[in-house]
């Protein structure tokens, strides 16, 4: 993928899918599985200055937990399966779900923050 024109962000969708710096475009935002890496290696985006908070996990626990009980509950109803299945079906399922959703929640928050020179709020 190329740069963006100068002064252009890289895509929002795309730089959170795929995981891109937001300012330049280049690949590897995340050092970890959800941790950023501190410093973009080709445009210098000190990513340590942006503070995505606890917003994405909050809202991720929220609409992914009610996804995953209400098809643990229809699997239960319908199925019958032991209590074992579930365990070895909705553990996992969670797991991979929290983890590839916060990594793309995170980046869309620090694309975001970049885009609309989002700052910490303190009175006039």
């Amino acid at each position: 993928m190329s740069a963006p024109p100068e002064g252009q962000p890289a895509p929002l969708v795309e730089t959170a899918l795929k995981g891109l710096c937001p300012r330049c475009g280049a690949p590897g935002l995340f050092e970890g599985m959800t941790r950023f890496r501190p410093i973009c290696p080709r445009c210098g985006l000190d990513r340590a200055a942006f503070n995505v908070g606890d917003g994405p996990a909050a809202f991720l626990t929220l609409i992914i937990g009610t996804v995953i009980v209400a098809l643990a509950l229809t699997v239960e109803l319908t199925l019958h399966p032991p209590l074992w299945l579930h365990l070895l079906l909705w553990a996992p399922l969670t797991a991979a779900a929290v983890i590839a959703g916060l990594r793309v929640s995170k980046a869309a928050m620090l694309a975001l923050e970049l885009r609309n020179a989002a700052g910490e709020g303190r009175p006039r």
